[in-house]
Formats: structure tokens, C-alpha cells, sequence
């Protein structure tokens, strides 16, 4: 939620920054040449289709492995009883179940496939991940980011950023959940049956577990989860390809969080009308000359933006940047529901990733987010279980509901939903507008604005100081566009002030 050219003055001196691992590429990507960085090539001729043809006709050459782990299974004659059984070995499952064994709490994991590697590529900011004690499952580390507002002009972002080892992370969660005594169930969850103090997964393969707390780290195409409100979330959705191609013009030094330039939409003047109504940016992390992750993304849509147009700009786009691709390592599709109504809280269910809620409504981050929130709900769980009074039925739910979300961070989400409302009702020249005024801030608010760590009266503060950094076209976007959401917002706050 995954994230210039100043041509009048140089970027801002940067501290001497010591990569976290070794500047070779990562172990999992074939070998290749880094080079030093060079300047950002802004020719305006148009590239022929026959040199930089379709890309997306080329098939992935690299599918990750699973993990080659000996893990502890739960064997049906076992006629196990848990504590806690989650649903989903994605991050924020595995992650939760780490956390909440080092209790002493009997988990069981249920996952069809719960050594297979993740699919699509995690991009945090370095500092989020050392505060977790996480920084050794970064593969990759830029000194800083930039954002290219329009042809003209880009922004330098002083905050290292990196790119996550999937395989690394959930090596090293897996690890710790083995080393505390967690169970794992090859299958699928197919039903959630409860009791006032128990309650029984039911899986594909006829196994039945019971457990005191059934934790959902599914995703968001859960059935398990209630709400209470009409779920009208926003869409992010993306392409994104991890390619070897000739050459590139980003410097290695520098990830590209956002590139909203539209000049490779001159000749596609279709294309250009629909992106000046409903913008898309390029996000890319250069490993290499020849190695980088490119991915096209709409930031925020409602109804979502079709994922064929979303490639056809892709393709547009490399094509004018003279980036030919040779072959694709890896692809894949990223469709991230944002913002929307919170789950019904409490609930006989506890959630966690991405059907929680926790996703970022302005930005899609989630990752991050998924590791800080575990340790916080997993202490909430042990008070419950791990101590001699036996917490269980509707407390337990209140109090493991509540730790995730209390009333504070109920609040201040729905001050990130104002600002993905917002971002909805602004088209390409708005959207810019916006992201020069944002990164012009004191790097404490947009950086705690990106990380989810303001409170709210910081986020009110940063409202006004954002305004005041508006340009007078933008300030006019703010006044006739800000009403509706306002509004929304500040019913929502009150409901949860009710409530």
C-alpha cells in the first residue's frame, strides 16, 4: 500500500546507509550484474511495439517453493483439544500463532498447504520492521524512496525501505511456532460450529478440532467473519512482474514508491482519458540493472479498475521507458480491499489480516501492520487462556476483539477512511496535487501516516498543516470535495462514540 524528476535542484544529501544483508541479489533470483546507478532517461520518443513488444504473453519462469520444514502435525486419532486453532498459514496466521505459543497456549494451525511460500512480494519501510526485531528478513534495502508527481517534478523520501524474503519471514515464524509446541492440520476449514464455551472447525478432510478461540487469518474472501454494515470497501489492485530486462532507467539507489507520470499515454489517447479520470502509478524496486519488480497500481478504486486495463498501461508505460522485458520471473495479481466497515466487533470469531480490517484504507499496507498487531492480540489471548480463571465464551471474544480494536483505533481508522474517500473522488491531476502537498510535510506526520501510528489529534493537526501546503487548486479540490466524506467520517466517529 505496498507505494521525479526535480530538474532544478539536486536530491538531498543522504546519511551513509549500511545494507542490512549482502548487495548480491537474493539467493532465490537467478545471478545478475549490478552496475552502478545511473540517471533517469527522459527522452520523449516513443519505443516501437516490435523491440519492446507485449510482455504479458511471457510466462513466469520461477513458481516459489514450499518450505522444506518438518513440521509437528495434529493426526485426527489424536482427538486434540486446543486452546486456540487459527484458520490460514499466510503472515498474519503464522505470525499470531508464534506469538500467542510463547504463552504456553496450545495452538493448532489449519492450512491446506502451510509450508507453501507466499506469493506476492511485501515492501515495508526498514525502520517498521527493526522496531519488530524482523530486520533479518529484509532481502533488499533502498537508502530512500522517490515519488515522480508529473514530468517535471519528484519528491526524494529521506526513509529506507525494503523489500521482504518471503521465504525468509515465514521460515523464521515457522521456526518459532515448532519451538513453542504449535500444531499444524493440512486442510481446508470448511465450518465454524460454537458452543457458549467451545467451538469446532470443521475440515474438508472429515477431521473435527475444538478449540476455546477460533482465530480466521484466511484473507479477505472469508465466510467466517460477520459484519453489521454494508461492506462498501474501496479496491487496490495491481499488476506486478519480477523481470529481467535489458536495461532500465531507475537508479539502484532509489525504489520508486509512486510514478504518476502520464507521458507514455500520448499516442493512446483512450487510455489517457481513463487514466486522467481514474489514475494508475508505477511502483518498482531495481535490484540490478537487468533485475527488477515492476507493478502497475491503482491506488484506490470503487468500483475497482479492470485488471486488463491496468496491464495495458503497464505495457504502455515500459514500453515508453525503453524497458524491454526478456523474461518473467515471477507475476501476479494483487486485488486488496480497502477501508469499508470494521467486522462486527465482538464476535464469536476473532479475525486477524486481512479480513480484521488492518489494511491500511489509504495506502493498502498491511504487512507491517499484520507483525505489530499480532503481539498485542496474543497477549490479549494468553490473559484469557493462560490463566488460572479460564477466560472463555463471550469475555473471551470481548477481550481479544477489544485488544485489536480499542475504541482509539476504531476512531483513528476511520480518519484513514476519510482519507481513502478522498483519494477516491480525485482524478490524476488531484491525485498529484495531493502526494506533493502529503510528502512536503514534516516527515513525522507522513511517515506515522503511512505506518499507522498517529493519533488522532495528530492526524487532525496533520489535516491542517496538509491544507496549508496545498497549492490554491488543490486547497479548491479540498473545499468542494471534503464535505461528503467529512460528514461520513465524523457520523462514523460519533456511532463509535455510541456504541
Amino acid at each position: 500500500m505496498g507505494t521525479r524528476f526535480v530538474l532544478f535542484s539536486p536530491p538531498p544529501p543522504t546519511k551513509p546507509h549500511q545494507p542490512l544483508h549482502s548487495t548480491t541479489p537474493p539467493s532465490l533470483l537467478p545471478q545478475t550484474h549490478y552496475t552502478t546507478s545511473r540517471k533517469l532517461i527522459r527522452g520523449k520518443r516513443i519505443h516501437s511495439a516490435s523491440k519492446f513488444g507485449n510482455f504479458l504473453e511471457l510466462e513466469p519462469k520461477h513458481r516459489p517453493e514450499a518450505l522444506d520444514f518438518d513440521l509437528p502435525w495434529c493426526h485426527p486419532s489424536d482427538r486434540a483439544r486446543f486452546d486456540v486453532i487459527i484458520i490460514g498459514a499466510g503472515p498474519a496466521g503464522i505470525r499470531l500463532a508464534e506469538q500467542v505459543s510463547l504463552y504456553g497456549v496450545k495452538v493448532c494451525c489449519v492450512d491446506p498447504e502451510p509450508l507453501s511460500v507466499w506469493p506476492n512480494n511485501y515492501g515495508v519501510w526498514v525502520d517498521e520492521f527493526e522496531n519488530l526485531g524482523l530486520e533479518d528478513c529484509l532481502d533488499k534495502t533502498w537508502p530512500m524512496a522517490c515519488v515522480y508527481v508529473n514530468d517535471s517534478k519528484i519528491k526524494y523520501l529521506g526513509r529506507c525501505y525494503g523489500r521482504v524474503s518471503r521465504k525468509r519471514l515465514k521460515q523464521k515464524l515457522i521456526e518459532g511456532c515448532v519451538s513453542n509446541g504449535v500444531r499444524f492440520h493440512k486442510a481446508k476449514a470448511w465450518q465454524v460450529k460454537h458452543q457458549e464455551f467451545e467451538s469446532t472447525v470443521l475440515c474438508d478432510d472429515g477431521t473435527e478440532l475444538k478449540g476455546s478461540l477460533i482465530v480466521d487469518a484466511s484473507g479477505f474472501g472469508s465466510t467466517f467473519i460477520a459484519y453489521d454494515k454494508v461492506r462498501n470497501h474501496g479496491c487496490q489492485i495491481a499488476h506486478g512482474v519480477l523481470a529481467e530486462v535489458d536495461d532500465h532507467p531507475f537508479d539502484l539507489d532509489k525504489m520508486v514508491l509512486m510514478d504518476w507520470r502520464d507521458s507514455h499515454l500520448g499516442n493512446e489517447p483512450y487510455l489517457r482519458v481513463s487514466n486522467s479520470r481514474f489514475p494508475t502509478f508505477l511502483y518498482a524496486m531495481p535490484f540490478s540493472s537487468n533485475l527488477i519488480f515492476l507493478e502497475e497500481t491503482s491506488l484506490v478504486s470503487r468500483p475497482v479498475l479492470s485488471y486488463m486495463e491496468v496491464k495495458r498501461r503497464m505495457v504502455a508505460r515500459l514500453r515508453h521507458l525503453g524497458i524491454r522485458v526478456k523474461r518473467v520471473l515471477e507475476d501476479e495479481k494483487c486485488l486488496i480491499p480497502m477501508g469499508g466497515p470494521l467486522p462486527m466487533i465482538p464476535q464469536d470469531v476473532m479475525a486477524i489480516g486481512g479480513t480484521s480490517g488492518v489494511v491500511h484504507p489509504s495506502t493498502g499496507y498491511m504487512v507491517a501492520r499484520t507483525m505489530a498487531v499480532a503481539p498485542v492480540v496474543a497477549a490479549a489471548i494468553a490473559e484469557c487462556l493462560g490463566s488460572t480463571r479460564m477466560i472463555r465464551g463471550k469475555q473471551l471474544h470481548a477481550k481479544v476483539w477489544n485488544s485489536m480494536w480499542p475504541i482509539e483505533s476504531r476512531l483513528v481508522r476511520e480518519f484513514y477512511s476519510f482519507g481513502m474517500e478522498t483519494l477516491l473522488k480525485l482524478d490524476l491531476n488531484g491525485t498529484r496535487s495531493f502526494f506533493d502537498a502529503f510528502f512536503d510535510l514534516k516527515p513525522y506526520y507522513w511517515q506515522g501516516f503511512l505506518s499507522s501510528r498517529l493519533t488522532l489529534k495528530e492526524l487532525v493537526w496533520l489535516s491542517i498543516s496538509l491544507f496549508g501546503h496545498a497549492s490554491n487548486p488543490s486547497r479548491l479540490d479540498i473545499v468542494t470535495k471534503w464535505p461528503v466524506p467529512l460528514a461520513k467520517m465524523m457520523g462514523n466517529i460519533a456511532l463509535e462514540y455510541i456504541g
